[in-house]
């Protein structure tokens, strides 16, 4: 197997054209037509992670967050960005990320969000023009549920301990709107698509001012996306089943809540 094999498997689902403009997703380091035994599919790209790659006897590393978003204008280990660069390159492990390619894609991350909190007539929320394909999604419940009892449920479902969300009234819940990760620049699409709830990783301060009634829930950037590595998986082995693929064991949430 070679590395531009299963960036090309990536790529028929996520074809780097939907990447939003700002976004780096694509191969990152390594050489295309190296050989792949072994990858390691992962949310984060970290120094422990390509430890991980490499003791797991893996060439190559798939992750959803790119490892370089902005240029590298040296690499001589001043950032964790660079240290993993050189190491991996060192290590000879290929490094390719799948991140608002995959955002926006059908079937794609924000997809199964939706097939985690069970929604139905799934439609996009800022569809793309000329595509099938866009960013965040809404759709609805089978049953309207009541706002507290959605909150936990959505707490239940994704593994949280604590949610922020905007003040609960007993209303009901039954039209919701989601994207993964940093989903705020869609709150004006979810007001206008008629979502009583938006869900997604990260909202602004000011922003739950601004709700025109919408319950907004915030999972946190990495309880959102946490389900992209099994995604990645099963992307890979669907393409190719003989194909050695392991999720990491290490968790990159860099964010702490409470004292323990």
């Amino acid at each position: 197997m070679k590395v531009y094999e299963i960036c090309n498997a990536i790529e028929r689902t996520a074809p780097l054209r939907l990447q939003d403009e700002w976004d780096n997703s694509g191969l990152q380091a390594g050489l295309p037509g190296a050989e792949v035994g072994c990858v390691l599919v992962c949310l984060d790209i970290t120094e422990d992670i390509v430890e991980e790659a490499a003791s797991k006897g893996c060439n190559m590393i798939v992750s959803h967050h790119p490892l370089i978003f902005k240029p590298l204008r040296q690499v001589c280990g001043l950032t964790y960005q660079q240290r993993c660069v050189a190491r991996a390159l060192a290590l000879g492990i290929a490094i390719y990320s799948a991140h608002t390619s995959l955002d926006n894609a059908r079937g794609g991350v924000n997809f199964r969000i939706a097939d985690i909190i069970g929604l139905q007539e799934l439609e996009w929320l800022s569809p793309r023009s000329g595509e099938d394909a866009g960013s965040g999604l809404i759709g609805n419940l089978p049953e309207p549920v009541e706002d507290r009892a959605f909150i936990g449920r959505l707490a239940s479902l994704f593994g949280v301990q604590c949610i922020r969300h905007g003040a609960c009234s007993g209303k009901a819940i039954r039209r919701v709107a989601l994207c993964g990760g940093a989903g705020a620049f869609l709150m004006k699409d979810a007001i206008r698509q008629g979502a009583d709830c938006f869900v997604s990783g990260e909202f602004h301060y000011h922003d739950y001012f601004e709700t025109d009634g919408q319950l907004l829930a915030e999972l946190g950037h990495y309880q959102s996306e946490k389900f992209t590595v099994d995604l990645l998986r099963e992307l890979l082995l669907q393409a190719f089943p003989g194909l050695k693929v392991i999720t990491t064991s290490i968790d990159t949430n860099p964010i702490c809540y409470g004292i323990r």
